[in-house]
């Protein structure tokens, strides 16, 4: 049988040094920006959301172990006010464990399509249990299932063993799954927000926020 498909080479590294791109959407000047990072945070996710880009709420979110080794995943942006930014998990899984050990960690969110990064740091706390169940309870039906069904970041032995487990917690808690005890959501406290806007020449606008004394302090960074 002939094979129609399309063969491609695998990207050498003179292809890959070649990429480039030259970034001309926009700017980010002290002037237009605002003075307190979290609106202009909401600034730029609401155009974010109204140029739909691709998952506009996704962030990846680092972690750094006991053993010094960070790690980094994607997760969705759930919630953000003045107290901080929040998203939901497993709290035994390694990012759970990773900041029960070292509760600082920094998030990102890069909208491509807008040539944007924002980076957040800052401390992560657990947000209280009614907030969780809440949330929990807004949660459609197998996504609450599943909260139960996977033992997160832990070796299975395949796939089977989740289907088996949202099987047995589906006929055990039918159409009213409780919030799992191990699951629930946090809230990363920002004392650090760098927004970045990509430039011509690799000239790029950099502000960075950070929190001294109570107040936010606005600094352009170099690129």
């Amino acid at each position: 049988m002939r094979n129609n498909s399309v063969m491609t080479s695998s990207p050498t590294n003179e292809t890959l040094a070649a990429l480039r791109k030259s970034y001309e959407r926009a700017e980010l000047g002290e002037a237009h920006s605002a003075g307190d990072p979290l609106k202009q945070f909401e600034r730029w996710l609401t155009e974010a959301i109204d140029s739909q880009v691709p998952e506009p709420n996704a962030m990846t979110l680092c972690t750094v172990g006991s053993d010094l080794r960070p790690s980094s995943r994607i997760v969705l942006i759930k919630g953000y006010d003045p107290r901080g930014v929040v998203w939901y998990t497993n709290y035994e899984s390694r990012k759970g464990r990773e900041l029960s050990g070292n509760p600082y960690a920094s998030l990102q969110f890069h909208w491509v399509e807008l040539e944007r990064v924002v980076r957040i740091e800052g401390r992560v706390e657990k947000v209280d249990a009614a907030e969780s169940d809440a949330y929990f309870a807004s949660r459609p039906l197998d996504s609450r299932i599943g909260a139960w069904a996977s033992p997160q970041s832990e070796v299975i032995s395949g796939r089977d063993v989740l289907v088996k487990n949202a099987a047995v917690f589906a006929a055990r808690h039918l159409l009213s799954p409780p919030r799992p005890p191990h699951w629930g959501g946090y809230r990363l406290v920002p004392d650090r927000w760098e927004f970045w806007q990509g430039r011509k020449s690799r000239l790029h606008d950099r502000l960075r926020y950070r929190l001294e004394a109570g107040e936010w302090v606005r600094e352009r960074l170099a690129p």
